[in-house]
């Protein structure tokens, strides 16, 4: 085969080009997938980092509660209407509850 080809004057095909899609999937995925993933990441562990008491806050649970007290991996939270305190981790926070005007 290879023969052919020389007599032929043509050069064999680059394996390179046969790697070219692969590739190419590898960067859709990166810019589709994992990159906002990273963002999504990095704006949660600011999020967490920043809280602060008095916050008001929801849990992934669905737990709406202002913030009592912090420590380094848990929170204190009181919840309305009783006002009864409960202890969640801090990675259980989903989110700040945008104040009402």
């Amino acid at each position: 085969m290879v023969w052919s080809l020389l007599l032929q004057g043509q050069s064999p095909p680059n394996p390179i080009l046969g790697f070219l899609p692969i590739l190419l999937i590898f960067a859709i995925f990166y810019f589709l997938l994992f990159l906002p993933m990273q963002r999504q990441r990095k704006r949660q562990q600011k999020m967490l980092a920043e809280l602060q008491a008095g916050n008001v806050v929801l849990t992934s649970g669905g737990i709406i509660g202002t913030i009592v007290s912090l420590d380094d991996d848990m929170i204190v939270l009181r919840v309305k209407p009783d006002n009864i305190k409960i202890q969640v981790a801090r990675n259980a926070v989903a989110g700040l509850v945008p104040e009402k005007k």
